[in-house]
């Protein structure tokens, strides 16, 4: 991993002057401009102590490579670091030139660093998240660059290092919306505090107006000046409207505010919605800045047929031959039994499986309920190891979808359907619960030609491996930011992952509110 110099805090980031533009007017291609600036060899040896940059300058024999063209071509290419989420002077800051020498490794430096965070992301993720094994990029980025340099189209070797499809993309278009709106002061957050249903009074409400107007939505009930009615006939004085009174009509913009949050869109105002209204402009660019450099983690051609978990907010997606074949709501790890960032392979499926029960909710949450409780559960003792029997009752359901982690993570079904109806489904130990998983193992085990095997396994009632001809990538990923029916939306941070990685990043600024639940129930 390269030595990234890291974005300081997320205020600079939105500073609206670090993508000034420079050098990205018309270019002037004067003979002078494509010369090689003459540079001693053994000064650039001295200057270049970067270990990649001293690499990339050893397989050069020492040559400078920074015309007055190609350096343009750089600057302009960092100048539109913002639109990525990073902050152009985190690469190269010109106001700390020095020597011919000094000038020419620092140009290198940033291509490469830029390059770098383009490429790959700012930072490691197996350093933040332990652990992470999704698929990475993989890519010599000091032999792109001496080809892109030989070429003379150096911004345009960069612009292609980061992710280019549709949802990287308009998740970049929004951050730089919210950027933009985030000049100036901001409001303060609005307090947390009881429930608020239509018809209640609430001091916030004004606050909730205004933040409603922020967002675009702009009820009747929400406006900036409440009117007075005129005088009625009778000659008695009538009542201002009541600016702290919550009506249906602000509910109803508030409930669409909830379903960007993957909160249930009710209208009545919790903790979860207060949080996604004081969400200014600021936040929602935090929130975007870190989903673009989760993206930038992944793999650029990810496997045409693969699953997708987005365990942030609790669904997965069945890719068959690059197309979106199948969604689902899934249920996810609960905080502190958080399920993590994977990348791994359903080889099998196991019809009728048995569960044998970690040690540590078998300590916690099954062992202290007593004998009565295993009996009425099917749950025995095997080998020193509590094993709740297979049945349509046990925890994993009717089937699991094995897969080849060494983490015991894993896709299947559960008795306990109500929990797919619930807008918070991060209720389970760590595995991912799917809805109508029996349904969805019978698609894929028709895809793969092996129904009637998984059909005579489901009969027999007891454990039955069906081995799947083709295996199946999955990836178990974090999205709080992502985009659904065209449009960006946003969703809690129920594992805190989002400011853990935005302070890895050096954003700093305010954590999101979380209110932590801990579901006490069985199952995996």
């Amino acid at each position: 991993m390269r030595k990234m110099i890291l974005c300081v805090s997320l205020a600079a980031l939105l500073a609206g002057g670090c993508d000034n533009g420079s050098g990205g007017g018309k270019q002037q291609k004067t003979a002078p401009s494509q010369e090689l600036p003459q540079i001693a060899p053994q000064d650039i040896q001295a200057a270049a102590t970067d270990s990649d940059v001293h690499h990339f300058y050893e397989a050069r024999g020492w040559a400078a490579v920074w015309t007055k063209d190609l350096a343009k071509d750089l600057k302009a290419a960092l100048a539109d670091a913002p639109r990525h989420g990073l902050k152009t002077e985190s690469f190269l800051d010109e106001s700390k030139a020095g020597s011919a020498a000094e000038r020419e490794v620092a140009m290198t430096k940033a291509a490469l660093d830029y390059g770098h965070a383009l490429a790959f992301g700012v930072v490691d993720p197996k350093k933040v998240f332990d652990p992470y094994t999704a698929t990475r990029p993989k890519l010599d980025l000091a032999a792109g660059l001496q080809q892109a340099a030989a070429g003379g189209h150096v911004g345009a070797w960069l612009a292609g290092l980061a992710p280019s499809d549709p949802e990287y993309k308009a998740l970049s278009d929004a951050f730089l919306r919210y950027r933009q709106a985030s000049a100036g002061a901001q409001p303060a957050p609005i307090p947390n505090g009881d429930k608020i249903a239509p018809g209640d009074r609430d001091p916030r409400v004004p606050a909730i107006a205004a933040a409603l107007r922020r967002y675009g939505f702009a009820p009747a009930q929400a406006a900036t000046a409440q009117p007075v009615p005129a005088q009625p006939a009778s000659g008695a004085k009538a009542k201002p409207a009541d600016a702290a009174t919550y009506t249906k009509d602000m509910a109803s913009e508030v409930a669409r505010v909830q379903l960007d949050y993957g909160i249930k869109p009710d209208g009545i105002i919790g903790n979860d919605t207060i949080e996604a209204l004081s969400n200014g402009a600021v936040e929602r660019a935090r929130i975007l800045a870190v989903n673009l450099e989760r993206r930038r983690w992944l793999n650029r051609a990810p496997p045409a047929t693969r699953i997708d978990v987005n365990t942030a907010a609790a669904t997965l997606i069945y890719w068959r031959d690059g197309q979106a074949a199948n969604s689902r709501r899934v249920v996810v790890g609960q905080p502190d039994w958080e399920t993590p960032e994977l990348g791994a392979r359903i080889f099998r499926l196991v019809a009728n499986p048995d569960w044998t029960i970690p040690d540590k909710i078998a300590a916690e949450e099954v062992r202290p309920k007593g004998a009565a409780y295993m009996a009425k559960e099917h749950i025995t003792t095997k080998n020193g190891r509590l094993v709740q029997a297979s049945g349509p009752d046990s925890a994993l359901g009717m089937v699991k979808f094995d897969m080849d982690d060494p983490y015991a993570i894993y896709l299947h079904d559960t008795p306990a359907k109500p929990m797919f109806a619930s807008p918070d489904r991060h209720q389970s130990h760590g595995c991912v619960r799917v809805q109508d998983a029996l349904g969805f193992a019978r698609m894929i085990a028709d895809q793969q030609g092996v129904r009637q095997q998984f059909e005579q396994a489901l009969a027999t009632g007891k454990e039955t491996n069906v081995k799947l001809p083709t295996e199946i990538p999955v990836r178990l990923l974090y999205h709080s930011a992502y985009l659904d029916g065209g449009h960006v939306v946003f969703r809690p941070d129920p594992y805190g992952w989002d400011d853990k990685l935005a302070q890895a990043l050096g954003f700093g600024g305010q954590l999101r509110h979380r209110e932590i639940k801990h579901i006490h129930e069985i199952g995996p």
